[in-house]
């Protein structure tokens, strides 16, 4: 190894793959690197997040601190230099720094204010061409330089909710598949299935093991199947959300796991309450005008404009953008394909990091 202790500093807003490669070129040639996060405390991704992405893509040798950093930014005002460099040493600890490596023209004035070399890795940016910056203004644009933590921060969450045999399923499919065609980063697009129809298979499967001539009505329910649903289905969200897209359909959420425990156990459970998370976008798929079909898991055909009024009211009261489709198939995609154009065409919005004031 060249460097006994190697030290990092920087916001990253979000990590992106040029942060990465700043970090391994360090860890190639340092016994321990030290990298300092250090972002003011009004932006918009938290401290821990940006920590646990970082963690999660790199070597053990690789210690990560974190540690919000409020003073102003001002390159040419020595006094301003040293408040950061006291919040960076207090962070670092007491063991000394070798090297300071960075891909930004300050690195030179850090490490000498650490009394170690200064190690500049793609100052141009010419390896790995991109910028926090650059991301901010246009994730979808950079989506291939983001690790799978920021991918799935950044996804925007499309959820489709309804009664039994109202299109679910057909709609996050379709959705998936027409985002799918647009290719580039779009091509990896995926939708989550839903977890509750998988476990009543199993649950009717395992009957059947003992009663050949058992059906869904002979399926029972308790409190922790809900649970299991609501965790299943949030794992395979984002699963999908690490791994794909700017957006990620789901067939179904905690939220509709809420509706499904009261329509079968009479209401809905802290613990389920619990593991609701808001989406970008509710899809709720109307009863009205869509023939109910038995395929052996379905029980409700008596319940379904209940189930409908009551994914109306509740999204009512949430404070989550939803609408409600309603007609036939290709005017329900027509219109759920409109509201997540509109949905990706806002963009995404970051609070701006501190700036230079000189």
């Amino acid at each position: 190894m060249t460097y006994r202790h190697g030290l990092i500093v920087g916001k990253f807003y979000p990590p992106h793959a040029g942060h990465h490669a700043l970090i391994e070129a360090a860890a190639r040639v340092c016994e321990r690197v030290t990298v300092v996060v250090a972002p003011s405390s009004r932006e918009s991704i938290p401290l821990p997040r940006r920590l646990e992405w970082l963690r999660e893509a790199h070597q053990p040798h690789v210690r990560f601190v974190g540690v919000h950093d409020d003073h102003p930014i001002d390159y040419a005002d020595p006094a301003v230099w040293d408040l950061h460099v006291a919040v960076f040493r207090a962070a670092a600890g007491p063991e000394p720094v070798d090297a300071v490596f960075s891909s930004e023209a300050y690195g030179a004035e850090l490490a000498r204010r650490f009394h170690a070399e200064s190690v500049l890795v793609d100052l141009g940016r010419e390896r790995v061409p991109v910028s926090g910056t650059a991301i901010r203004a246009d994730p979808v644009a950079h989506w291939a330089h983001l690790g799978p933590g920021a991918r799935a921060w950044l996804a925007r969450r499309v959820v489709v909710v309804g009664a039994e045999s109202t299109g679910t399923t057909t709609m996050a499919r379709a959705l998936a598949r027409h985002y799918r065609t647009r290719g580039g980063v779009w091509a990896a697009t995926g939708w989550a299935p839903e977890f509750g129809r998988e476990l009543t298979e199993r649950k009717l499967a395992e009957l059947r093991r003992g009663r050949p001539d058992a059906t869904v009505f002979d399926v029972t329910w308790d409190r922790d199947d809900f649970v299991t649903v609501a965790v299943e289905q949030a794992a395979a969200e984002d699963a999908l959300a690490r791994a794909g897209s700017p957006v990620v359909f789901g067939d179904t959420d905690a939220f509709a796991t809420t509706i499904w425990e009261e329509r079968y156990l009479g209401s809905t459970s802290a613990k389920v309450r619990e593991l609701v998370r808001d989406p970008d976008l509710y899809l709720l798929t109307a009863d009205a005008g869509v023939p109910f079909e038995d395929d052996g898991l379905r029980d409700g055909e008596h319940l379904r404009q209940w189930m409908t009024g009551r994914f109306r009211a509740e999204l009512a009261g949430r404070g989550v953008p939803w609408i409600e489709l309603t007609g036939g198939y290709r005017e329900r995609l027509r219109r759920a394909i409109r509201a997540v154009d509109d949905l990706l065409a806002a963009g995404w919005r970051f609070t701006p990091p501190l700036s230079h004031s000189g």
